[in-house]
């Protein structure tokens, strides 16, 4: 029962940050996008470390790669970066703090559940990256977000394989099924 409520708990912080997109700023996204790439990097660089888990190795450096793009547009707006020296684990956005120190503790539990927190962290990337793909933003931030989520797409499809070798059959916690099963067949 306990690990039901804290699947929930997850869900429900997950979901409650894909509203928080539509509603930002440009520049707000970037930031935002900033730290949640940073968060996904961090995440996976602690899971490899506890399971040694080549998947992890692997997107942690993509994900470093994906930082670094987002960190490009904030050099171009001129905006102060929120990931600043902060050290792995260390976020300005509370709620991903409060995210990461979660996602970690159940990562941290099983083989099975740190693969799980792959798959979630990239269901609500794309989720994010899609949704401020609708925002008004320029063609320079746009091609960003689209080369992510490009990225985000392939590190779920890594994701689920590890998951199907474990434990078979994986429903999506944040995206729609349809949606979920366009990207899991590469359409």
């Amino acid at each position: 029962m306990k690990r039901v409520l804290y699947a929930i708990a997850i869900v429900l912080i997950f979901s409650s940050m894909t509203l928080a997109s539509s509603l930002m700023t440009e520049e707000d996204g970037i930031a935002f996008m900033r730290e949640e790439e940073k968060l996904a990097h961090d995440v996976y660089t602690i899971l490899y470390e506890i399971w040694g888990l080549n998947v992890f190795s692997n997107i942690a450096r993509s994900e470093q790669t994906h930082t670094e793009a987002v960190l490009s547009l904030i050099g171009d707006f001129g905006m102060l970066d929120p990931v600043g020296e902060n050290e792995v684990g260390v976020f300005t956005n509370a709620t991903l703090q409060e995210l990461y120190d979660e996602l970690i503790e159940s990562g941290s539990k099983s083989l099975l559940d740190a693969v799980k927190v792959g798959l979630l962290i990239e269901e609500i990337d794309i989720k994010d990256l899609e949704e401020l793909l609708e925002g008004d933003i320029d063609s320079r931030t746009a091609t960003v977000y689209e080369n992510l989520l490009r990225g985000s797409e392939n590190h779920l499809r890594a994701f689920l394989r590890q998951y199907e070798r474990l434990a078979g059959s994986y429903t999506p916690e944040i995206l729609d099924v349809e949606r979920f099963n366009e990207i899991a067949s590469g359409r």
